[in-house]
């Protein structure tokens, strides 16, 4: 990044950012038709599965017990690992249930795939069943998309006339496109997706009463917003708070003070965990070596990157990238 440059300039929102890590790449996709009665056990421990319901009812329950509701034009996000039961009422016995790698069979374990199995991305308990549910999951974990897990509860339902303008044109995109199997249409998808999520998340933090996250509030400040974007546009630049408080026209103490309050932590100590985040989803989602990961994300050697990543992980980077611990 040119040193001259201003706050003011085009840079990268928390949001953006969160997503533009471990986004979908080759998402789970289907469109799931049933006939009541019907009810899904969903133990997939995927980070994060967006469902829209097009048509029917539904609803989702989670392993507490609360079930909530789900009608035409409303948006869920189930936020893994937790388990939950999905189904046309809450009362129904589970009748099948999906393992990791989207693997499905009835509870006492007999396979479900061919019988539950309509065609390309087509799945349910009938093809012409009259409730109708869009689902995509996002089946990478990566330690940057934990920061908005965080800010997520399990599982949400988001109301059709609070999805925001975007979220219905879209669903109905989506459900077109799920449906087609035309060059390159995995990448179509993924995007697509992204786009809704971007939507329904926009507008689950603006709803009335909200408690959205400190990073996501503080994006909207003068002073500590332009920040914000600046880390998140270039975490490898060895910042310092002095400079980011004169780019951003405050004293340093008062931008601290002020960064803290509305983020929850010190400017470094947000920029080491966005460092750390970002490392984690470039030695999983990567073969980059762990110098050239260290290079990026702002560590002067592999070996300090090692030293600060098992603190804050526990783990050295080569056992996190191996999986031989658990997430």
């Amino acid at each position: 990044m040119d040193a001259t440059a201003t706050v003011d300039e085009p840079g990268t929102d928390a949001l953006a950012d969160l997503l533009d890590g471990p986004r979908a790449r080759g998402a789970f996709l289907l469109r799931a038709t049933f006939t009541p009665p019907w009810s899904v056990l969903v133990r997939d421990r995927a980070p994060l599965t967006l469902m829209a319901l097009t048509h029917g009812e539904a609803w989702l329950t989670g392993s507490d017990g609360a079930a909530l509701r789900l009608r035409p034009g409303d948006v869920a996000i189930a936020r893994g690992p937790d388990a939950y039961t999905v189904g046309g009422d809450p009362a129904t016995p589970v009748q099948a249930v999906i393992h990791p790698g989207q693997r499905c069979t009835t509870p006492d374990g007999e396979s479900l795939t061919e019988r539950m199995t309509f065609g390309f991305r087509a799945w349910g308990n009938d093809p012409d069943g009259s409730t109708v549910l869009l689902i995509g999951t996002y089946g990478l974990r990566g330690a940057v998309t934990g920061r908005l897990l965080a800010a997520l509860p399990p599982l949400l339902v988001l109301p059709g006339d609070a999805a925001g303008a975007f979220a219905a044109p879209l669903a109905a995109l989506l459900d077109a496109e799920i449906r087609r199997d035309e060059p390159g249409q995995d990448v179509v998808l993924d995007r697509l997706l992204d786009v809704v999520l971007i939507a329904v998340l926009r507008a689950w933090f603006a709803r009335p009463g909200a408690a959205p996250p400190g990073w996501y509030r503080a994006h909207g400040d003068p002073v500590v917003g332009p920040a914000l974007r600046l880390l998140h546009a270039d975490p490898s630049r060895p910042w310092t708070v002095a400079e980011l408080a004169a780019r951003a026209g405050a004293s340093r103490a008062a931008f601290a003070r002020r960064f803290a309050g509305l983020v929850g932590e010190p400017p470094m100590a947000y920029l080491t965990g966005l460092r750390l985040a970002q490392a984690a989803d470039l030695l999983r989602e990567t073969d980059a070596t762990l110098e050239a990961v260290a290079r990026r994300v702002g560590y002067g050697t592999p070996f300090a990157l090692s030293t600060a990543f098992k603190r804050a992980h526990g783990v050295s980077p080569q056992e996190y990238r191996t999986g031989s611990v658990p997430d």
